[in-house]
């Protein structure tokens, strides 16, 4: 398996051999749906990144001031055919205990995570900067979260551990989506959720219409307002 540094973005990442997909094609209107969301996509990134601004500028200032280090961090991840894309992130850790390959997740408690990170963390407020990768056609507003390469759960790849993974990329990946809204979010505790959570993206994927995006939208709104397992 090639390392994350050899690889550079836009280019396929070959994984684990023989991972099928599933297509995300189908008929012509589902073809359709597929071309109008990616329109809503840049539509609705543009509209946000306005809406937001003064809100980014603010996050990044608070970013800056409570540790030093860059305002974002960047990391390689799974975009749609398995092709490797930057996503960014407004930092939430300390820059030396970061892990770039995403091996090491975050726990509750975590001693990398800095004080204004642990507020962003718990609010999804440090996904903001990816209304930019979704402009930039990089990610959609909706779909499976991209995971870093080198994920693990329960001390193992993950690719290795569900053979069906390598399906939710058949898709750009998302800033939310279906899993989110049903509670699968935050890190992989284990491979109950990591299998669940595969399991909402295929859903996802083969039953998308675009009056299922503005659902999940309009979800995503109380989601940073529920208890559950993200830190």
């Amino acid at each position: 398996m090639a390392h994350y540094s050899e690889i550079e973005p836009g280019t396929a990442y070959t994984g684990v051999a023989g991972q099928g997909m599933v297509a995300a094609g189908g008929g012509a209107n589902r073809r359709l749906s597929w071309r109008l969301k990616a329109v809503m996509d840049r539509v609705g990134a543009f509209v946000l990144l306005l809406m937001i601004a003064p809100l980014m500028a603010f996050i990044a200032l608070a970013v800056r001031l409570d540790s030093p280090g860059p305002i974002l961090f960047r990391q390689p991840r799974f975009g749609a055919g398995r092709s490797v894309v930057v996503v960014s992130k407004f930092r939430t850790m300390r820059p030396e205990g970061t892990d770039i390959g995403g091996r090491r997740q975050a726990t509750r408690g975590d001693d990398r995570v800095t004080r204004v990170g642990r507020f962003l963390r718990k609010t999804c407020l440090d996904e903001l900067p990816q209304i930019w990768d979704v402009l930039c056609g990089r990610m959609s507003l909706v779909g499976p979260r991209p995971h870093p390469l080198h994920l693990e759960v329960e001390g193992q790849p993950i690719e290795s551990l569900i053979p069906d993974y390598h399906q939710r990329h058949a898709v750009r990946p998302g800033i939310t989506g279906l899993a989110q809204i049903r509670g699968n979010r935050g890190p992989l505790e284990n491979l109950a959720m990591g299998r669940e959570r595969i399991r909402y993206d295929v859903e996802y994927i083969e039953g998308h219409s675009l009056w299922l995006d503005i659902r999940i939208l309009f979800k995503t709104l109380v989601v940073p307002f529920q208890k559950d397992g993200s830190y």
